[in-house]
């Protein structure tokens, strides 16, 4: 098996800051079923445009020119709301390479006027 290549060092003297919202759990307060608010956690990645070849080999459906991808060596769950310059994305999916990298790799997907309690 090969060696993981290391990219920690890049990803962090090239990274741009952005915000995960993570969703706490729920509970029931009185008897009634309250959801968890989201905690903002500050992170950083690397976050680029999507490529032709990302763009040739999709599987979700259709892409837009504000969907980008992120680089990270933090994990982000399936489904996770980030902020990056004021527009929110949602975590999409997700490319697993750790047999050889310490990267993350995630589909940010934008929509247009969604948000926190989108």
């Amino acid at each position: 098996m090969p060696e993981i290549m290391i990219f920690k060092e890049v990803i962090d003297q090239n990274s741009v800051p952005f915000i995960a919202f993570i969703e706490n759990e729920g509970q029931y307060i009185n008897g009634k079923w309250v959801n968890g608010k989201p905690t903002e956690i500050p992170m950083s990645g690397i976050i680029l445009p999507l490529s032709n070849d990302d763009l040739k080999y999709v599987e979700n459906g259709t892409y837009t020119v504000k969907e980008k991808k992120v680089y990270t060596t933090l994990p982000l769950d399936i489904g996770t709301q980030v902020m990056y310059k004021n527009d929110f994305y949602t975590i999409q999916a997700f490319k697993d390479y750790s047999e050889f990298t310490d990267v993350c790799i995630y589909l940010m997907r934008w929509r247009e006027g969604v948000g926190l309690h989108d």
